[in-house]
């Protein structure tokens, strides 16, 4: 099965734990995907193998930025008319906050889909949503 035949099963069948299967850095984090309000939510499972500073036991900041990157790009394969991989052409995340050891999450919007480049911004929090640790805006190439 191809990764896009996973990808249009998990997308049809809200399984969306078969997303692994399609994208083995997922289960190498520790990320899964949740539903929620019509859109998903990425969550992110408290580990020590995540932490950046073992002093203030804060999360590693190239961690974070790929939750908020994973997150974009889940957000765009599971848009209806997206048939590919979305390939990163820039990035922008700002940490806002230290990152904790603790479940974390990640959403996505997308802002623009276009035929060849989507624009998504992603946030990234932990106990409160209305404060994000870090936030991500990027374009991706769709073709």
């Amino acid at each position: 099965m191809s990764f896009v035949d996973i990808i249009h099963a998990a997308r049809d069948s809200r399984d969306y734990s078969r997303m692994g299967e399609a994208i083995p850095y997922m289960d190498t984090l520790g990320l899964s995907v949740e539903e929620r309000d019509g859109g998903v939510v990425l969550l992110l499972a408290a580990a020590e193998l995540h932490v950046g500073n073992p002093w203030k036991q804060a999360l590693h900041g190239g961690l974070i930025g790929a939750v908020l990157e994973t997150a974009a790009i889940v957000q765009l394969i599971l848009e209806p008319e997206v048939e590919t991989l979305p390939k990163p052409i820039n990035i922008t995340v700002d940490y806002l906050r230290s990152g904790r050891v603790v479940p974390t999450r990640a959403a996505a919007e997308v802002t623009k889909l276009g035929r060849r480049v989507a624009n998504v911004h992603a946030r990234c929090w932990q106990d409160d949503e209305s404060r994000p640790i870090a936030t991500l805006s990027g374009h991706f190439l769709m073709t």
